[in-house]
């Protein structure tokens, strides 16, 4: 089984280069080097590193990266470009990196029960990590933001519904929705293709992580069109799923084009960037910030500084982004959707209800022309 699953984990398909982008990129110190540190508890036998800014002001923001699978904290930071942000902007940056011993091919463990409940396994350590962090450099514990790609991207999802009062935002990139798996089958096939949930279904598993109320998170999510390791329809869930917790009409998203990613907003709560030619990775533009490797793919729009700056944590740049004529095709009134799916049998309502507010990312593809209309 571990072995279908380091399959589907192999690396797909690079993204195509972007137009100039009027950011300048700015090297990166020496200083950028994450350092081991320890920490506890530790139920989860995780590693923690950590970039600190030199001079750094208290009161300062946290950023907790988690990488994909196969990759190594310094690998994924290096690629990705956060320290390099850090050092730049003035953040503290937590890097958390899976042991072989947990997982044969370095995937944080998001489909593990055992890791992904409050208080237990990996899911824990992760939360230890950052009190560690406020309380030993004096960060802002309401700055707390965090982000991970594939297996960390969906373990980040874990961390947002299992302990979302510590987080002010958090972004999933080619990532999966919490509560999409709870074994290794389960995790294998739902990467082929999300499970059939309504938005409300979606939520419900959010809530029922931990006893919070609410406010939630902002939310940013990131997902490659031609993504054949995950597929593009987790990222529609997670929309769903946010959405639904955040109280958000999904047809009511504000539709652009913005460096050639089509990206849907909902006010400063939720948004989505699809890139249209990308497969499994995340996206950069490496005169900004990063470098191309496995897994991290040029693809002419930097998520690393698109996602600092939806969290505050960036001033944004004058003029980027383009806007489209992009229409999302609107449910039928309100009003008939009752006449409607009274008609259907409980699995037919799931999937009209699912499709409804999960195929957003698709219309706007093809309303765009970068996708075929069938």
């Amino acid at each position: 089984m571990w072995r279908k699953l380091v399959a589907y984990m192999r690396f797909n398909g690079l993204g195509p280069g972007g137009k100039p982008n009027p950011l300048k990129r700015r090297d990166a110190p020496a200083s950028t080097i994450l350092v081991d540190t320890a920490f506890s508890p530790n139920p989860g036998n995780l590693r923690m590193f950590t970039y600190v800014p030199s001079a750094l002001k208290a009161g300062a923001p946290l950023v907790v990266v988690l990488h994909g699978c196969g990759q190594t904290t310094g690998g994924y930071d290096f690629g990705t470009g956060w320290s390099q942000l850090a050092a730049r902007a003035g953040f503290v940056v937590l890097a958390v990196e899976q042991k072989a011993l947990n997982n044969p091919n370095s995937c944080f463990n998001w489909f593990n029960p055992e890791d992904i409940r409050r208080g237990e396994g990996e899911a824990a350590s992760i939360a230890a990590m950052i009190g560690t962090m406020i309380e030993h450099h004096a960060l802002d514990p309401s700055r707390v933001f965090i982000t991970g790609l594939s297996a960390g991207g969906a373990m980040t999802a874990v961390m947002l519904a299992t302990y979302p009062e510590i987080f002010a935002g958090g972004a999933i990139v080619a990532g999966l929705p919490f509560g999409a798996a709870l074994n290794v089958r389960d995790a294998l096939e739902n990467m082929r293709s999300a499970p059939l949930k309504t938005p409300g279904e979606w939520g419900d598993l959010v809530r029922a992580a931990s006893e919070h109320k609410g406010p939630w998170p902002k939310i940013s999510i990131w997902h490659g069109a031609l993504d054949t390791t995950v597929n593009i329809n987790n990222a529609q869930a997670s929309v769903a799923q946010w959405g639904e917790l955040h109280g958000l009409k999904l047809t009511a998203a504000k539709q652009e084009m913005v460096d050639g990613a089509i990206r849907l907003s909902w006010d400063d709560r939720l948004e989505v960037y699809t890139i249209p030619a990308l497969g499994h990775g995340a996206p950069i533009d490496s005169r900004i910030a990063g470098t191309p490797a496995p897994f991290i793919l040029e693809a002419g729009i930097s998520s690393t500084t698109r996602i600092a700056q939806f969290w505050g944590l960036l001033d944004k740049p004058a003029v980027r982004a383009r806007p489209t004529p992009i229409r999302v095709v609107p449910p039928p009134e309100q009003s008939a959707l009752p006449q409607i799916e009274a008609a259907l049998t409980p699995a037919e309502r799931i999937s009209a209800s699912g499709a409804r507010a999960e195929n957003l990312i698709l219309r706007a593809l093809k309303a765009a022309g970068l996708l075929p209309k069938r």
